[in-house]
């Protein structure tokens, strides 16, 4: 299982946000320090750019493009990628895994961009066991149904839990409905306890935020108990 250490952008700062909304924004500081910081133990983040997300095309691709080069991480990053231009751009500035969310429901988009570029991954955030669109804003589609549609376009999913995300309270109850497909959680993750749990589930990896710059839990210890 692995770990993916996260960095949210706005405005080129870290931040975090509690359940996605924009204006509960907490600054923790250099997004390249920070990531330096992850360096010294893990070799792949995750980094989203909230800008791109709130504004639908990438706006601090510039601090990704900087955080590759100063420490080397491989980086799977989402936000804002809703054209093909955009997902080019992100794959030329070295990221390894372009995650896109409600745009890779135009399957003639997904197809595309599947076909042409390695590594597409497809973010299905969940709030109350439905698809969340719109800047998580609308319910669309039941989260089962969204996997069984994409799965013959993409191995690689990251499952977000909506409504835990940023809060610090522990993972959402769930049961593996994938089969051999990398999926991974993110979503109030708090504690060592919680990735042995999402690993007994059969998640291959669990994206950590908030609670590593709370200082709930030490990275180091997450990679111990996995």
């Amino acid at each position: 299982m692995e770990i993916y250490p996260a960095i949210d952008l706005m405005g080129g700062k870290a931040v975090r946000l509690y359940k996605g909304k924009k204006n509960t924004v907490k600054v923790y500081g250099d997004p390249v320090e920070i990531a330096g910081r992850f360096a010294e133990l893990v070799d792949k983040i995750h980094v989203v750019d909230l800008d791109g997300a709130f504004q639908g095309f990438p706006r601090n691709l510039d601090v990704v493009k900087g955080i590759i080069r100063e420490t080397g991480l491989r980086v799977q990053f989402g936000g804002g990628l809703r054209s093909y231009e955009a997902i080019e751009r992100a794959y030329e500035i070295g990221v390894e895994n372009a995650i896109i969310g409600t745009k890779a429901f135009d399957l003639d988009f997904l197809r595309k961009v599947t076909e042409d570029f390695e590594g597409i991954t497809v973010s299905l955030d969940s709030k109350g066991g439905r698809i969340a669109v719109k800047g998580w804003l609308e319910s669309g589609i039941p989260v089962r149904e969204a996997y069984e549609m994409l799965k013959a376009y993409v191995n690689r999913f990251v499952y977000t839990s909506v409504e835990r995300d940023g809060t610090l309270t522990g993972i959402e109850e769930i049961e593996r409905f994938w089969k051999n497909e990398e999926f991974i959680y993110a979503g109030g993750v708090s504690s060592a306890e919680d990735v042995v749990r999402l690993k007994r589930i059969g998640f291959s990896g669990v994206i950590v935020g908030k609670a590593l710059y709370e200082g709930l839990v030490k990275l180091e210890d997450l990679l111990e108990v996995v």
